[in-house]
């Protein structure tokens, strides 16, 4: 629904709560006649129910609304006589209609002084009270999110429960109105879509007070589509912009830059980024040795997040359910032999033990593993291989996955662009050259047909060589650039589609997809913050003291107050 139509509804509701209400604001020692009164007649209305007139608020605000509204109807009808469970039920189901029942059909209908609410109506009132708080908060100020793949490995990790802030950009109001409130796009465990996808609010974004930076992390909206699988082709399902997959990656490009990547560095503005010093990227490296690329030695020196390989060779039904937490893909090679594949942390020896399991790793001459710097750095200095390189793409090897997926573009990992970020108000010249860039962006993202007729771009049926783009843009990447899924495979993230900056990791936990018994607390992660400089610090140990000093002060008062 666009403005004008949203205005026509608001008219139409205005009036069917004039018709409905005016006879009961009369009952009310109310004239009649300010029923018709746009955003009065609710004030009104909460007056009646004896409510609070900042109530108002809720009840225009997207998703609290849904909550608020019905709890108006039901309260105004116990407030004219119709208290019984059938009363409550038909208000609902018949969206407030049952209202006009009241006022013109019902011979009961009179105003009650006061009205009583069981225990039970005083707990349901209470619990949806604290959801709409949540809901709030949630929406407009802070909300969680946990990790699910390890594209920004070693910066944030699989598994870290994140506080995201929505007023730092600016928090964004829900577009889709009709929705279940606290959930993204899926009920749980029914596993059935949350929301209609229609009627669907105009983008409003509240003012925030902070501009997105170069390398900031954000949290954002997929333009593209949406995902149910990561690192998966297959066709998309077409969701609400708000109800789009949450992505998190860094803003390395902001609206005006132009970026380019070469041998797989980042350049911006023809000047090589430099990230913060909490940045963690990871590059492919390829290590060598004569005597074999042990796992124990590199995981002597600290190495971690490598793939091993082993062979098993008398897996029972019984074994195999015991190992299955602990791999990642299986094959059988031979009979009763089994090809194996696990993190690096293998699979623990007791369980080896206890199932008598037969297994040996296979050890390779050449081994290619995700590495930071420092991390290839202390391996070479190790002096435990013969040697270590990073593996990249040559230049001008085309690569169709990679953003615009066009064949004239020979881009990939580590040799793309360069490409200009636009900035809203900017006007561009278009050709047929640059038009794969900048296609998605005017067609998708603002709304306008394009199509080529003889060599030529018409765009809402109009021939154009220059477009002006209506709104921001951004290049968002991975820190594990060779296991992320970003913008070199799906292009620019327009400014609507952001969601907040993340600012706190409240919880970590290594192996949060494997199974409870498998998890692992990193309490060093615990309670830290995100995108400030100098070493992550958790903070835990403060906040548990804070906990006790303030129970021991809450015991003493308590003792005084006693005595």
């Amino acid at each position: 629904m666009g403005f004008i139509e949203w205005i026509c509804f608001f008219l139409i509701y205005n009036v069917l709560i004039f018709v409905g209400s005016q006879k009961l604001f009369s009952l009310a020692g109310i004239p009649g006649w300010h029923a018709i009164i746009p955003f009065y007649n609710i004030v009104k209305h909460l007056d009646i129910i004896k409510r609070p007139r900042w109530w108002i608020i809720l009840v225009f605000i997207p998703v609290i609304n849904l909550l608020m509204i019905p709890v108006v109807w039901v309260e105004l009808i116990k407030r004219f006589n119709h208290n019984s469970k059938i009363d409550r039920i038909l208000v609902i189901l018949t969206l407030g209609l049952y209202i006009f029942y009241i006022s013109y059909v019902s011979n009961k209908t009179k105003l009650v002084k006061e009205i009583s609410f069981s225990g039970f109506e005083r707990s349901i009132g209470s619990f949806i009270f604290a959801i709409v708080i949540a809901t709030i908060v949630h929406n407009y100020f802070l909300q969680p999110f946990v990790i699910p793949t390890g594209s920004l490995e070693r910066t944030l990790k699989v598994g870290d429960f994140l506080l995201v802030s929505k007023f730092h950009y600016g928090a964004r109001v829900p577009s889709t109105v009709v929705t279940l409130p606290m959930v993204h796009d899926t009920i749980p465990i029914i596993k059935t879509r949350s929301y209609l996808k229609s009627p669907q609010l105009p983008y409003i974004r509240i003012p925030g007070f902070q501009e997105i930076k170069n390398n900031d992390i954000v949290v954002f909206n997929w333009p593209a589509d949406t995902v149910r699988k990561f690192f998966v082709k297959e066709k998309g399902v077409i969701k609400p912009r708000d109800k789009k997959s949450n992505y998190v990656k860094r803003a390395l490009g902001i609206p005006g830059d132009t970026i380019e990547i070469k041998d797989g560095i980042i350049f911006i503005n023809g000047q090589k980024n430099i990230l913060p010093d909490r940045a963690k990227p990871i590059f492919t490296y390829n290590i060598k040795s004569d005597q074999g690329v042990s796992s124990n030695k590199l995981k002597e020196i600290g190495i971690d997040g490598f793939i091993r390989k082993f062979i098993i060779k008398n897996l029972t039904p019984r074994s195999y359910e015991e190992i299955l937490n602990y791999i990642l893909s299986i094959s059988n090679t031979n009979d009763n032999e089994y090809l194996v594949y696990t993190d690096d942390s293998g699979i623990p020896i007791s369980i080896i033990r206890d199932n008598n399991i037969i297994i040996s790793e296979l050890i390779d001459s050449s081994r290619e593993i995700s590495l930071t710097y420092e991390d290839a750095f202390k391996i070479e200095n190790s002096k435990l291989f013969d040697t270590i390189y990073r593996v990249t793409q040559s230049k001008g090897v085309s690569n169709l996955n990679f953003f615009p997926n066009n064949s004239n573009f020979n881009w990939n990992n580590d040799y793309l662009g360069p490409i200009y970020i636009p900035k809203k108000g900017d006007e561009i010249d278009l050709s047929l050259d640059n038009l794969p860039l900048y296609k998605k962006i005017i067609k998708d993202y603002e709304f306008n047909d394009v199509e080529i007729s003889n060599g030529r771009i018409i765009i809402n049926s109009k021939e154009q060589d220059s477009y002006k783009f209506k709104q921001d843009y951004y290049w968002m990447m991975g820190d594990n650039r060779y296991n992320s899924e970003d913008s070199r495979v799906w292009g620019f993230v327009p400014f609507d589609h952001v969601l907040g900056k993340p600012v706190f990791i409240w919880m970590s936990i290594d192996g949060l997809f494997n199974g409870i018994q498998n998890w692992k607390f990193r309490w060093d992660r615990i309670f830290t913050t995100i995108g400030l400089n100098g070493e992550p610090r958790s903070y835990f140990p403060h906040f548990i003291a804070f906990i006790v000093l303030w129970q021991l002060y809450v015991f003493i008062k308590r003792r005084k107050s006693k005595s």
